[in-house]
């Protein structure tokens, strides 16, 4: 858990409760919230200004899908990691190549997925 403690993380999640848990499991980690958002539009304006390390997307936010918040994180070179629970068909083909985890996930996935999208974006250069 060594490898997170200190980075922050912007979530973007539509329900609260979930939210919640993502967060509590961050700070366990020993990351930071950079950030939160649970509708579009402030989620766009978090992507575009907060000050983080990484990103957890919930790729259905109140009905519509995040890859507009995605794409500004890409574009920043931000690493994110997408949650769901539709599985990897409710990816565009743009972002199937991301780290997704499927609701509902343990601690131990959130970190190994977290881990898996630092290492890649460190390899991309991002």
């Amino acid at each position: 858990m060594g490898r997170l403690k200190g980075l922050r993380v912007l979530v973007v999640e539509d329900e609260g409760a979930v939210a919640l848990l993502i967060e509590d499991m961050l700070l366990e980690l020993g990351c930071e919230i950079a950030g939160s958002a649970a509708h579009m539009v402030k989620a766009c304006e978090l992507a575009s200004t907060v000050d983080c390390d990484f990103a957890m997307l919930d790729v259905n936010l109140d009905g519509q899908a995040v890859f507009p918040v995605a794409r500004i994180l890409r574009e920043r070179g931000i690493p994110f990691v997408f949650s769901t629970g539709y599985g990897a068909t409710a990816l565009d083909d743009d972002f199937k190549h991301c780290p997704l985890l499927n609701k509902p996930f343990l601690i131990e996935e959130l970190e190994q997925k977290l881990l898996l999208a630092l290492d890649q974006s460190r390899t991309r250069g991002g």
